[in-house]
């Protein structure tokens, strides 16, 4: 009997209308446009402004649209997960609350926080109930409102993050495509270097965290930066290294849009042209573990069934990994 692989069979994506470009931002704060292109090569965010909307918002709308697109009832979803950092609330998980606003049924549904390597720790965890033969249908949904959790206070990190939804559809497939090899990996040390503060069980909410700005975004750029080059790019060539790839034989790379510094190196390292390279860091930012399936959908067009695709990231924990895959369907007529 055949091996049962997960592919992905569609995608969608909603992104808030407001956009904050560099040169808003560098009315809010000390910053130029000239000083965040030329670190991190980001020109422009989209946030999410809606009064009392948050994460779910977005991926509702991401949700739905991939179910029209691919033509797909509510009730033929057997799961449904939502990577994020950014939960409407600490519980219910806000995939429950997603399945809920666009009616699905008959099935379960959970969050993974693993920050911006969120998409392939949850793809991964996707693939597998795929792979058991027990699930046809399940949704990846990688959905974040960073704009909840930044401080526009801070210079260092104000610039970096955005908002947006995304959502996949994973199917079965005894073809040779879909999921070949992934790996995943983490180390709980950059817990130090990347966390937010309060608002957790070892310290709650209060007066006094709000007052000391501990509910937003604490990086030390310096440690984040050289862990992510040198993880993220050893993984990525790793893969291709078990799975006898040289870099003729990839179609795309499709890297976590943190940095483009980030993004160069790994590609450097993994031998890849430019061209094969899909960033859209400037016009987007980092939208945490919704990057990879937005590159995903803004380059679906491109994309031709059998392509040898790698997709990498780098996020908070410190989480990192990758997954080789080949891509499931022409999408040039889309």
């Amino acid at each position: 009997m055949s091996k049962i692989k997960a592919v992905i069979t569609g995608i969608g994506t909603y992104l808030p209308e407001y956009i904050l470009d560099n040169h808003e931002l560098s009315q809010m704060v000390d910053t130029t446009d000239e000083w965040i292109m030329t670190r991190v090569g980001i020109k422009e965010r989209h946030i999410l402004k809606e009064k009392g909307e948050g994460t779910s918002f977005m991926g509702e709308k991401a949700v739905k649209q991939l179910l029209e697109k691919t033509n797909t009832s509510p009730d033929e979803i057997d799961l449904l997960i939502c990577a994020t950092v950014t939960p409407d609330m600490p519980f219910p998980a806000t995939a429950n609350i997603i399945a809920d606003k666009v009616g699905i049924k008959n099935a379960f549904h959970f969050d993974i926080n693993a920050g911006c390597s969120g998409f392939i720790y949850t793809f991964i965890t996707a693939a597998k109930f795929i792979e058991s033969g027990q699930y046809k249908k399940v949704i990846v949904v990688g959905a974040e409102k960073m704009s909840s959790i930044v401080d526009y206070t801070d210079r260092t990190t104000c610039p970096l993050f955005g908002d947006a939804g995304t959502a996949i559809l994973i199917e079965p497939t005894t073809e040779d495509i879909g999921m070949i090899d992934y790996i995943a990996r983490s180390d709980g040390m950059g817990r130090h270097h990347l966390h937010m503060k309060a608002g957790g069980s070892s310290i709650p909410s209060s007066h006094e965290s709000v007052d000391e700005r501990q509910h937003f975004i604490y990086q030390e750029g310096q440690a984040v930066f050289k862990n992510a080059v040198s993880r993220m790019a050893d993984v990525s060539v790793e893969i291709m290294d078990r799975n006898n790839l040289k870099a003729k034989d990839l179609s795309w790379l499709v890297p976590h849009q943190a940095n483009l510094r980030i993004i160069d190196a790994t590609a450097r390292r993994m031998g890849l042209e430019p061209e094969k390279v899909m960033v859209n860091i400037e016009r987007y930012g980092n939208t945490t573990s919704a990057t990879i399936p937005l590159c995903l959908w803004e380059w679906e067009k491109q994309l031709k069934k059998g392509d040898n695709i790698v997709l990498s990231a780098f996020g908070a924990g410190f989480t990192w990994g990758t997954i080789y895959m080949k891509w499931g369907y022409d999408s040039n007529n889309i």
